[in-house]
């Protein structure tokens, strides 16, 4: 029995027949239908292939978040430890006067240098400031003797310097009392010279005699103007003695 099965089109009995069915529309599209003529038959019954799911993308967004947030810590924490570093001072290193002879050492602030050999006779070291100050040391025969005599010696030694190294026109005693400084007593004394003529600016003049059992030692300092700051200063080197 012959096959009335037509074949179209004519001679291509072993391909797939075109797939275009008119789908019947119930609400009007506001956009028209994508073609499907450029699918193969497969897609056009079981629809285009839809694109791979990112199942990653959230993850690696939020790894880039926590990475972003790591490094802003980073650059702040930096930066608090560059500011902390700003705002703390750096400590300065001191030198220090040491006096075999006279067994004391004196702390030297920035500014300050020892000098090789004292200017004055008897003195067994010494060391200047920058700004001209000067302080000397020396051994004493006093040690340990009484309060009175102390004094008595810390004056003489006073007006002894004043002669030598002031000069002047007037003389005026600015302190004089007794001290304790570490494991020494003993008595100090300052005087303020001052002179007639517009050359020679006031002149300030400390002596320092320190006593324990067995040790005596005479500190002297000298200062040229004599300005409260600098006297301060000087002041600070003289009381700083071990």
């Amino acid at each position: 029995m012959e096959d009335d099965r037509r074949v179209w089109p004519p001679g291509s009995q072993d391909q797939e027949p075109p797939w275009n069915p008119q789908l019947r529309r119930t609400v009007e599209r506001s956009a028209p239908e994508p073609s499907t003529e450029s699918l193969p038959p497969s897609a056009r019954l079981y629809g285009a292939p839809a694109a791979p799911r990112r199942t990653g993308g959230r993850w690696r967004a939020g790894a880039g978040a926590v990475l972003a947030l790591v490094v802003a810590g980073g650059m702040v924490a930096g930066l608090v430890v560059v500011v902390l570093r700003l705002a703390v001072p750096e400590q300065v290193q001191t030198a220090r006067l040491t006096d075999a002879a006279a067994a004391v050492t004196l702390p030297l602030p920035e500014g300050w240098r020892e000098d090789p050999v004292p200017p004055v006779t008897g003195f067994t070291s010494a060391a200047r400031s920058a700004g001209g100050a000067l302080v000397m040391a020396r051994p004493s025969d006093a040690s340990g003797g009484a309060p009175g005599g102390v004094a008595k010696a810390t004056a003489e030694a006073a007006e002894l310097y004043s002669r030598l190294l002031l000069h002047g026109d007037k003389v005026t005693v600015v302190e004089d009392r007794p001290i304790t400084i570490g494991p020494y007593g003993g008595h100090t004394r300052s005087l303020r010279a001052e002179y007639k003529d517009v050359v020679n600016q006031p002149a300030y003049l400390r002596v320092m005699l320190l006593t324990k059992p067995g040790r005596g030692v005479v500190v002297v300092g000298l200062l040229q103007p004599d300005q409260i700051p600098s006297r301060q200063a000087l002041d600070a080197v003289m009381t700083s003695v071990r």
